[in-house]
């Protein structure tokens, strides 16, 4: 279980937690809620999304921009005002809000997602083997029967050795 961090300027529960990259060195900042409001790193009402969304800085021309979801009736004073948005269809009506945002936070718009290393083996050998499987369809259909049972001895060793691989998994 982690350790509740202590705030770096009183000993009260840090709830705030800053990380500075400067000169390539890492600072980090453990600060309790009040010490954060002192320094100016939080505002009393907390950090809003919809606050870093709507900032002219990084949205320029998108502060007086008035955007209603055609599905539940949201308005950008609505999302101004709690940070959230209504329902599912907003994040298509707000994106001309969101989206900028985000690709400056990330690399790009759309979510790649990660696949881990196991289940990324596991789904290759699955795809190898749907392909040998019309693979040998294919040569079954042609009659080419050679090539079928080269087809047929990949798909077993293939299917034997994720079997072993499942009986060391389970193991």
């Amino acid at each position: 279980m982690a350790k509740n961090l202590k705030c770096s300027l009183c000993d009260k529960e840090a709830t705030v937690h800053l990380t500075q990259i400067v000169n390539n060195k890492i600072h980090k900042v453990d600060l309790c809620e009040a010490c954060a409001q002192k320094k100016g790193v939080t505002n009393p009402e907390g950090f809003s999304l919809a606050d870093l969304l709507t900032q002219s800085a990084m949205t320029p021309g998108m502060n007086d921009k008035h955007i209603i979801c055609p599905d539940c009736g949201f308005e950008t004073a609505d999302f101004r005002r709690t940070g959230r948005l209504g329902c599912a269809q907003c994040y298509t009506a707000f994106s001309p809000l969101i989206k900028p945002v985000l690709e400056d936070m990330h690399s790009g718009g759309e979510h790649t997602g990660k696949i881990p290393e196991v289940a990324s083996s596991r789904l290759s050998s699955q795809q190898e083997l749907h392909q040998l499987n019309k693979a040998l369809s294919q040569a079954v259909a042609e009659e080419a029967y050679e090539d079928a049972a080269k087809y047929r001895d990949q798909i077993k060793a293939l299917e034997d050795a994720q079997c072993q691989e499942a009986e060391l998994g389970s193991s």
